[in-house]
């Protein structure tokens, strides 16, 4: 029969290599480690030890089991703290956000599990539908979404707004309306929407649809479509999350616009949910940290 308290004596022999040791820091009697050591072999079928009288070395199943019992216990302890809700650096996160929001969240986790190396990071990048689906499943305890997309067995909440910028190559001078369109536009899975926020807030007597704007491409992933913007082949509406997290930044450059639109990001989680502490504090940081990168952001010349 399996007994995790035999591993645990044989993890100590093997540290100690005393049994007189083994016996004293597990407050156990020399007879009764012996007795450990053989029921775990008896339990394994095989010798664990090469006996040299008082000494010992390792045989090859006794090293491979020591192995073994250290991921074991490992492991052990990692879901033993990951069942502590109350626990701020501890246990399992598993959330999933459209590219804009990962790109820089995502890094954000992973600082946080090496100052809490009790912390584990499951993340997916997903479009909205499939985080709302893979949350009704079970898959992640989290989700945030650019789009409320109602369900009985959800609960949405506003978390965070990031304002979204209008991007033109670097080397583009135009200065209205007309300009744009005949730059053409660069599309992506909610870059319609995104245009249509921003062009309808700052263009309201010019602007009528984006539909009078030539679409010179499309990608269903949003950190890509400013490669297409730097090579001058049209500009997009992204949030500056995307701006800041991308490497064609310096190829590019966000026009000033006066009313400034913002994307909504909302948390989603199954109805009735009580998420261990752990997200509160990443998620509060996060925007904490947000709202501090974007206090005082340099503006380009406005767009006149």
């Amino acid at each position: 029969m399996f007994n995790a308290q035999y591993f645990r004596t044989f993890i100590t022999l093997v540290e100690t290599g005393s049994f007189t040791h083994t016996a004293r820091r597990l407050d156990m009697t020399q007879p009764g480690v012996s007795q450990h050591i053989r029921k775990l072999e008896q339990y394994l079928g095989k010798p664990l030890l090469n006996r040299h009288g008082r000494k010992f070395t390792l045989t090859e199943t006794g090293r491979r089991s020591y192995d073994y019992a250290i991921k074991l216990f490992a492991e052990h302890e990692h879901f033993r703290h990951s069942l502590d809700n109350d626990s701020l650096d501890s246990g399992e996160c598993r959330i999933a956000s459209p590219g804009s929001v990962g790109l820089m969240f995502y890094p954000f986790l992973l600082g946080y599990q090496q100052m809490y190396p009790g912390l584990t990071v499951s993340y997916s990048f997903a479009f909205n539908n499939e985080i709302v689906q893979d949350v009704l499943a079970g898959r992640y305890d989290l989700g945030i979404v650019t789009d409320v997309i109602k369900h009985p067995d959800l609960d949405y909440e506003l978390w965070h707004q990031e304002p979204l910028c209008l991007v033109v190559p670097a080397d583009f001078t135009g200065t209205t309306l007309n300009d744009l369109l005949g730059l053409g536009f660069m599309n992506y899975s909610d870059g319609i929407n995104h245009a249509s926020q921003l062009m309808r807030a700052n263009f309201p007597g010019e602007f009528r649809s984006m539909s009078h704007f030539p679409e010179q491409g499309y990608t269903n992933e949003v950190s890509m479509v400013l490669d297409a913007v730097a090579r001058g082949l049209g500009f997009t509406v992204i949030s500056r999350l995307v701006l800041e997290t991308s490497p064609w930044q310096r190829q590019v450059k966000e026009v000033s616009l006066p009313n400034p639109v913002h994307e909504s990001l909302h948390l989603v989680m199954p109805s009735g949910a009580e998420l261990p502490r752990r997200y509160a504090q990443l998620l509060d940081d996060f925007r904490q940290h947000r709202r501090h990168a974007l206090y005082g952001y340099s503006e380009e010349p406005s767009f006149g």
